[in-house]
């Protein structure tokens, strides 16, 4: 049973919903006249307002990182292993910043909001964002709550993508960047992963075109589909191998095509619980964010190049069976970090979860992240 009361939990928080009646324009040229952030913040924030550190969400992530909304609750935040007093990140001496980016489907403006110039919803007509829309975003909303320069922004994944571009779009308002399990672009490989998952929701026939509102349906086996797809990348083949192994659910084949392994059952329950609860519009968009993010691309290719306009310190990890975002990707990131004479450490952690260990506490990877965040602390005398 969840300890609401336990000294490391944040305890029952409660999400707010922060309005921004000001345009922001796109990097695809189009802009959103008005739209609303949907943000939990735990710990406080001190008086030169200096100890804040913001996090950013993974592709299914939100702004529920860390505590429980209510004392019904079984399952606290996606981080909230991290966060919380005496964790990685101490909220007894930080101020924790957890937002739903624009285009998600958690409060935040996105494809199932109302497009105040249509009244319906915006649906498929709901502007392609990237990476860079969601820091530009996250700096107008560290304006609005008093904070010139995050102590450091934190990111796991897609997150950690955010994390490095806060570094490069303003580089005097980060003093930190912390980036985990990410990597400075995708891969062939994974852009193609992306593709089949898109292409899974747009081919179902309850897709109608991302207007699958006005149906009063949702694309169910596209993104049961398309979660299965991407958990199986998040997973290595080891841990599937531990968890699941060949185990059949009954104890003879079934000479059938139901679920008859375990790992098949787990697989069609996850993607299940996903289609209930995730916008089939958002995860277009969220995929998209991913293939776009290429900080070299505009200084023609050249990463280290690009890391010179950076000036905050770097922590780069990474976990040995990641194969979404290798290892290899991280000592790429750090050798342009390198190059461009910034401050970086490094390391790669052996896990045998996959690119989800970034979720789970493991001793070395809590050591590191501990350490880390609390030099950080001692810097602006938190």
């Amino acid at each position: 049973m969840p300890d609401f009361h336990s000294p490391d939990s944040v305890g029952v928080v409660t999400p707010q919903t922060l309005h921004f009646g000001e345009p922001i324009t796109l990097a695809c040229g189009k802009t959103l006249p008005v739209y609303d952030l949907v943000v939990e913040t735990y710990g406080e924030l001190n008086a030169d307002a200096s100890n804040a550190i913001l996090i950013c969400h993974a592709l299914s992530g939100h702004h529920h990182a860390a505590g429980y909304h209510s004392e019904d609750d079984r399952k606290p935040g996606w981080w909230d292993s991290c966060i919380g007093p005496g964790k990685p990140i101490d909220t007894s001496r930080f101020f924790v910043v957890s937002l739903n980016n624009l285009g998600g489907c958690n409060g935040s403006t996105g494809p199932c909001s109302i497009n105040p110039e249509t009244g319906q919803a915006y649906g498929p007509s709901f502007p392609v964002i990237t990476v860079k829309d969601w820091v530009h975003s996250q700096a107008l909303l560290a304006d609005r709550l008093g904070i010139r320069c995050w102590a450091a922004v934190v990111g796991g994944s897609l997150g950690g993508m955010q994390a490095l571009q806060w570094s490069l779009s303003y580089p005097d308002r980060i003093r930190h960047a912390v980036v985990i399990a990410s990597t400075p672009r995708l891969s062939a490989q994974n852009i193609a992963f992306n593709e089949v998952a898109r292409k899974a929701i747009t081919s179902d026939p309850d897709f109608h075109g991302g207007r699958f509102y006005d149906f009063n349906t949702i694309p169910r086996q596209g993104l049961m589909l398309a979660r299965m797809v991407g958990h199986i990348t998040y997973l290595s083949d080891a841990s599937m191998g531990e968890k699941f192994g060949r185990e059949l659910r009954d104890q003879a084949f079934q000479f059938g095509y139901d679920a008859e392994f375990q790992v098949e059952s787990y697989l069609r329950y996850q993607g299940e619980r996903f289609s209930e609860t995730f916008d089939a519009n958002t995860y277009l968009l969220m995929t998209k964010a991913l293939d776009y993010f290429d900080p070299a691309y505009e200084f023609d290719n050249n990463l280290a190049t690009a890391l010179k306009r950076s000036s905050c310190e770097f922590l780069v990890l990474s976990f040995s069976t990641d194969w979404r975002f290798t290892p290899a990707r991280s000592e790429e990131l750090v050798n342009a970090m390198i190059a461009a004479r910034r401050k970086v450490s490094y390391a790669e952690i052996d896990a045998p979860w996959g690119h989800d260990a970034f979720l789970i506490p493991t001793p070395r990877y809590t050591d590191i992240f501990t350490a880390y965040l609390d030099r950080v602390a001692r810097e602006v005398g938190a």
